[in-house]
């Protein structure tokens, strides 16, 4: 049987890989920390897999997120959608759910409706906090996840009957984008992805097979260069924060239709107008005067001398080489229209 060797560990069992086999689960993120993620919650027989990602396989990807081939950064394939392919040879018995979209306020209740457990895989704050905050909201749990350099941390959150800190109780606000290193900026190591993937994997299954009392509830720092591992228990402290109390965060504002990717030199831009569906193929066609031109089926790509932009046909835009907002708008204008 597939799930015999999980099914023979006794705090799972056959009733625990029954009720795996029935979750829903959404990883959000893709890349280094989101394949790991998905490669286990498939071969571990979760039910439902939902692949959040709004990016391309990029060749720089390729040392780290193990989902991806060079063929896939050729192709500029978009990552739920060539993690999905690869999933979906690895297990069959699976529902994989790809969606190519950028999860923010606007999407995000529709993006998780049915799910059971959030799992980071993102590389910034602002959608780590739409996934803390709508863990809030709706009692579902969530375990955030981050590496940079050879360091990572873990904290799971719990909603419902127990109840635990969440990201804003133990850090507060978000940073300033741009005020934390990256992996953009301080590189990263396949050694602490693996470890950090492993951790939340590992809750993940508890909370999913019924044993949310086993979880480990706190703060997990791990530096592999260093061999350091530290845990700040929280399992007596009571949330605190005012998201949690009183539930002001879940009221935000409609997300921008900017956003600085932290790190990476590069600006989102979504269109004004929802439901878009743009012919990329004409723009490739138009854009070819201007400089050098790739199109696969979800994606158009130019490359003008000092910046490359990335069109969905939704119209949302990765504006690459600058991070000034006002020169990513002036691009995206030149080439788009407003």
């Amino acid at each position: 049987m597939r799930y015999s060797r999980q099914e023979i560990f006794t705090p799972i069992g056959r009733s625990g890989q029954d009720r795996l086999n029935a979750s829903r689960v959404a990883i959000v993120g893709c890349g280094a920390l989101g394949s790991q993620l998905a490669e286990t919650m498939v071969r571990a027989g979760v039910g439902l897999v939902r692949l959040i990602d709004r990016d391309i396989v990029e060749e720089s990807n390729l040392q780290r997120q193990t989902l991806f081939t060079e063929a896939d950064a050729r192709a500029l394939r978009p990552k739920a959608l060539a993690a999905r392919d690869r999933l979906g040879a690895v297990n069959s018995d699976v529902t994989l759910d790809a969606r190519v979209e950028d999860l923010n306020w606007d999407n995000a209740r529709t993006l998780l409706e049915g799910i059971d457990l959030f799992l980071d895989g993102t590389d910034n704050f602002d959608t780590r906090y739409v996934l803390n905050d709508l863990s809030i909201e709706t009692s579902i749990p969530w375990i955030y996840g981050a590496c940079v350099g050879s360091y990572g941390l873990v904290l799971p959150v719990l909603r419902g009957a127990r109840k635990t800190p969440c990201l804003r109780c133990v850090l507060g606000d978000a940073p300033p984008a741009g005020s934390s290193p990256t992996c953009d900026t301080a590189g990263v190591i396949a050694p602490i992805v693996q470890v950090i993937a492993g951790l939340q994997g590992a809750e993940a299954l508890k909370i999913l097979s019924g044993h949310p009392e086993a979880v480990g509830v706190g703060l997990v720092s791990i530096d592999v260069w260093s061999s350091q591992f530290d845990r700040i228990d929280l399992s007596r402290t009571e949330p605190s924060c005012d998201a949690c109390v009183s539930g002001v965060f879940l009221t935000r504002e409609q997300s921008a239709g900017e956003a600085f990717l932290c790190g990476r030199d590069a600006v989102q831009i979504r269109p004004p107008e929802k439901g878009m569906a743009l012919d990329i193929d004409d723009f490739a066609v138009t854009w070819r005067a201007l400089g050098d031109v790739t199109l696969s089926e979800h994606v158009v790509r130019l490359k003008e001398k000092n910046s490359e932009m990335l069109l969905f046909r939704d119209g949302r835009a990765l504006i690459k080489g600058t991070a000034d907002l006002g020169r990513a708008r002036a691009i995206y204008s030149r080439l788009i229209g407003s």
